[in-house]
């Protein structure tokens, strides 16, 4: 008797812990998956103003930032067909692409601003 009442204790114990690591994965990855869309949001703002910014130096018609635009696109498509199923890991390395992109336009600003003022 006592050793059932063991194995039910030891088996409940299992559960509890295979139940708390499964809830700990869904909620790093709902934070991974809300980090992704939150850069996604914050590029995509940033490159609107960009090109706002350079058309008002070179233009209307000038739309450098086009390729950005259609790579967020194309991100916001991946995240919507697999960002359900993707590992935080694989969330994590998108927004990294997503911050890399970001970094890579401010530089490029940063070039056309410095240009407008020679």
């Amino acid at each position: 008797m006592a050793l059932l009442a063991l194995l039910t204790a030891l088996a409940a114990l299992l559960a509890a812990a295979v139940w708390l690591r499964a809830r700990r994965r869904a909620e790093r990855r709902r934070r991974a998956l809300s980090g992704v869309l939150d850069a996604a949001d914050a590029f995509e703002a940033r490159l609107r103003a960009a090109r706002a910014e350079i058309e008002a130096v070179a233009g209307p018609g000038q739309d450098p930032v086009r390729e950005a635009m259609q790579e967020m696109l194309r991100q916001r498509l991946w995240l919507q067909r697999h960002g359900g199923e993707a590992s935080p890991e694989r969330l994590e390395r998108v927004r990294d692409s997503i911050d890399g992109a970001r970094a890579r336009i401010e530089q490029q600003l940063d070039r056309l601003e410095r240009a407008r003022a020679h």
